[in-house]
């Protein structure tokens, strides 16, 4: 068992729904008896060990999709309140800039008043004292309505400043949350083209085996290849056959010399009971076993490194259609072979 490496985008392919007619499991007790003999007591519990394993990391897959789609949403979420938090001190700079205005045409008038009181006063010289008095008060107020102003515009400056500081700042930290969403945009538009283009391949290359119980499907970045237990095993078997090994070195051939993804081959079956007495107890064994013998084709005789492909048996636990039917069991015995891309550079984008 070979284990794959983490991804953090979750994919569940369904596909397309072909009828066929259900197969019950013919099995003879010398085949059985060989199968025991075949499949040693260490490598089943290698295999079951395998399957746990490559639960823990579909679960750890799931986990790091959903941090990653968090992560995304709350980065929005902030470039949202960024761009609410600019308009708002842009609005509150205008509204500063006005009132500045408005303070120094105030302070020219009064200039102008004081000028006008100074030389009412020299005119004045010559009267009563008590005019005197008089305008040397209006000239005092006035005076001190002029200081009481420059203060008030030296105080408005000031803010205005720390307005226009603050609002270049929420400028930088826009720009910079506006690249790092784009830059996690393109990524994932690179890797979804990528996956596209890999599923393109695959289906032309499977072509053959569309109306056989094969379907190609891509959803959430991932790449499900799904194959019907009647194209690659005998019923009850777990030699993959003829055709079912050509499907398989075609799917290989095609994938073989991708460097950015990581392969899960999926075993599953359907409800019906495996009254089995040899190394093959149940659905879970056979499951495995099956997955097994898909994997070791591809890494064989498709010349695939080993380091790519990891086999496990989901049993009857994820069926696709209802087991109530015979159409409905014949779907649901199935290898999946999922095909997952490397998300690395993302979480080192998010970490950042």
């Amino acid at each position: 068992m070979l284990a794959i490496g983490s991804c953090i985008e979750q994919v569940a392919l369904p596909y397309l729904k072909q009828r066929a007619g259900m197969k019950r499991f013919l099995i003879v007790g010398a085949t059985l008896f060989a199968l025991a003999s075949c499949v040693p007591s260490k490598q089943y519990n290698d295999l079951k060990a395998s399957q746990e394993k490559c639960e823990n990391e579909r679960q750890d897959l799931s986990s790091a999709n959903r941090t990653l789609t968090a992560d995304n949403d709350e980065l929005k979420a902030d470039l949202e309140s960024l761009s609410k938090k600019y308009a708002q001190l842009k609005s509150d700079t205008i509204d500063l800039g006005r009132e500045v205005r408005m303070t120094r045409q105030k302070q020219s008038e009064l200039d102008k008043r004081n000028q006008d009181l100074l030389d009412r006063l020299n005119e004045a010289n010559t009267q009563g004292s008590a005019e005197n008095r008089k305008l040397v008060k209006i000239l005092r107020d006035t005076q001190e309505e002029l200081l009481a102003k420059e203060d008030r515009l030296r105080e408005l400056e000031k803010q205005l400043n720390a307005k226009e500081k603050r609002l270049d700042d929420l400028e930088k930290e826009l720009k910079i949350r506006e690249a790092r969403v784009l830059e996690l945009e393109n990524i994932i538009a690179e890797k979804d083209a990528a996956v596209r283009a890999l599923k393109d391949r695959i289906s032309n290359a499977l072509l053959g085996f569309k109306d056989k119980g094969l379907t190609v499907e891509q959803k959430n970045g991932k790449i499900y290849v799904s194959l019907e237990a009647k194209l690659l095993f005998p019923s009850g078997s777990t030699v993959v056959n003829a055709e079912g090994k050509k499907a398989l070195i075609d799917l290989a051939i095609v994938i073989k010399d991708e460097q950015d993804i990581t392969i899960l081959v999926e075993g599953h079956t359907d409800t019906d009971p495996f009254n089995g007495s040899g190394a093959i107890k149940d659905n879970w064994d056979l499951s495995v076993i099956r997955a097994t013998s898909v994997v070791k084709i591809m890494t064989t005789d498709g010349k695939m490194n080993q380091s790519m492909l990891t086999a496990a048996g989901r049993g009857e636990y994820v069926p696709v259609e209802s087991n109530s039917t015979a159409e409905g069991k014949a779907k649901n015995r199935r290898i999946e072979i999922i095909l997952t891309p490397n998300l690395d550079k993302l979480f080192e984008i998010i970490n950042e």
